[in-house]
């Protein structure tokens, strides 16, 4: 099948979270089962720096932005491996910024504008690359108007009446709303700006229009596809799907082991190690990262690490309450990476100053630091609010270091709690709470540090996560059989509007 994956991310030509893993590497996948992927996302100045050869292709398109048109071109590269086609939309007007989405905290004043010329890009390279797309796979509210553009304007027009959409929410809390008059920059017909499809609370919503026209919805994890059709994780949209609840499906993702993965990582100053090796492995790593993060060797001691942006949403705020409390506990050490919220930012700073032989904190993010963490770490610390999939806790599952989770979302679906039941079946390999409180993280840290002092059993948890395959190729193999479900429900309902 010929996808087409528009998106705004993909590693390695730009990201900002999850979304630029997905989409650098679930098309990988999906080629390697004999599917056709490409992937068109925009030529942001990120993307054009990313080491990646790229080359013009000399097409050019013109489309109209309310009651102007606008000028693009198409650029030309691949992902690693030249295996899957990447064309990027470049409008330097539109994407030559710093950043991709916002700057100084603020969202770019234009980004409906950006994103209806996106959206209107992708359609356009279709026939102008001849790309013979089956399936448009919309990722997240910039690309929202995709489906509405197949189910409208072009609805009937060769080769667009053949083509069926997908639309995945990586995370619902980012919806693509604008004041309503910019539904005029979309030139979709004010008859769709309405409860059921494009308006949200008075306001255009990219990300409901995409729910509302899309074929299919997925989302990033079983859990996280039931929590969304109820309030408060639904953030609003919980009305449209439930509507839609029988077109939403939930899908891990998955991770890329050419990455992750402690026996080739060249992250890890040559320490490497696998289930077999472990013991010795994580000793050594763990011992390197402490000299590098200026804490103080304690081979025997647990070293609890966490890695993220700096916000509620990452459960800092529940972590700062108790925090205080860990620093004072006799053979326990904290490694935090990560930056966010300023004060969250400056609370960890002046506990790290405050107890230096304990805690260490890095305000920022580095790639090989983040690998070294994983590897060196006992214990890695999730406690999110909400969490659409996360990719930090199976990672962690890799390297042999043990979980401790709140059981929510993607997090639920993939960290099975330490209980004597579990632990007898062998399906145990981490820990987590259910209550979101201050309490129940501490309890359940604790758990976590008194299991650490039973080496046995904290080996066999370390072996249970390392001997899992959370792998992308399981992801890919679900995505291919939606994909074919989708064409042809998407199929027959073409038929039966033209008899």
């Amino acid at each position: 099948m010929k996808i087409l994956f528009a998106t705004t991310e993909a590693v390695p030509f730009a990201k900002t979270g999850g979304l630029g893993d997905v989409c650098g590497s679930l098309p990988l996948e999906l080629a390697k089962l004999g599917h056709e992927p490409v992937v068109v996302l925009p030529a942001f100045r990120q993307a054009l720096t990313c080491g990646r050869p790229i080359e013009r292709t000399g097409i050019t398109f013109e489309v109209p932005i309310g009651r102007k048109m606008v000028a693009g071109t198409f650029l030309r590269s691949s992902l690693p491996g030249d295996q899957v086609p990447v064309y990027l939309v470049e409008n330097k007007q539109y994407y030559d910024r710093p950043e991709l989405y916002r700057e100084n905290g603020r969202d770019y004043k234009d980004n409906c504008e950006r994103f209806v010329f996106f959206c209107r890009a992708v359609l356009e390279a279709i026939p102008l690359l001849d790309l013979g797309t089956e399936l448009v796979h919309c990722h997240d509210w910039p690309a929202g108007l995709i489906p509405a553009y197949l189910k409208t304007e072009l609805a009937g027009v060769p080769p667009y009446d053949a083509i069926a959409s997908f639309m995945t929410i990586h995370n619902i809390a980012y919806q693509g709303n604008f004041w309503h008059w910019d539904m005029e920059l979309t030139g979709i017909d004010w008859k769709y700006f309405n409860w059921r499809q494009m308006e949200f609370f008075g306001n255009l919503s990219f990300l409901k229009t995409g729910l509302a026209f899309a074929d299919v919805l997925t989302t990033v994890s079983p859990r996280y596809a039931q929590e969304i059709q109820s309030s408060p994780l639904g953030a609003g949209m919980e009305g449209v799907l439930q509507n839609r609840r029988d077109d939403l499906v939930g899908i891990i993702n998955g991770v890329d082991y050419r990455q992750w993965n402690p026996e080739t990582d060249p992250h890890l100053g040559g320490n490497n190690y696998g289930v077999d090796t472990f013991v010795e492995g994580k000793r050594a790593c763990k011992a390197a990262l402490q000299r590098e993060m200026g804490l103080p060797l304690s081979p025997d001691q647990p070293l609890v690490a966490m890695i993220g942006r700096l916000a509620d949403q990452k459960g800092f705020d529940l972590v700062a309450s108790v925090i205080g409390h860990w620093a004072e506990v006799p053979n326990v050490g904290w490694i935090i990476l990560g930056t966010g919220e300023p004060q969250y930012e400056q609370a960890f700073i002046d506990l790290a100053r405050q107890f230096p032989e304990k805690i260490a904190v890095r305000i920022g993010f580095s790639n090989e630091l983040a690998h070294r963490i994983e590897a060196g770490a006992d214990i890695f610390l999730m406690p999110s609010r909400y969490e659409p999939c996360g990719l930090n806790q199976l990672f962690s599952l890799k390297y042999g270091t043990v979980p401790v989770v709140h059981a929510t979302g993607g997090l639920s679906d993939t960290i099975t709690n330490a209980t004597e039941e579990t632990l007898a079946a062998g399906t145990a390999n981490g820990f987590s709470f259910d209550q979101y409180t201050a309490a129940a993280l501490a309890a359940t840290l604790g758990r976590a540090c008194q299991a650490y002092a039973n080496r046995p059993l904290w080996e066999q948890l370390i072996r249970t996560g390392m001997q899992q395959d959370w792998s992308w190729k399981h992801s890919a193999i679900e995505y291919g059989q939606l994909y074919e479900h989708t064409l042809a429900r998407a199929g027959h309902a073409m038929c039966q509007e033209s008899l």
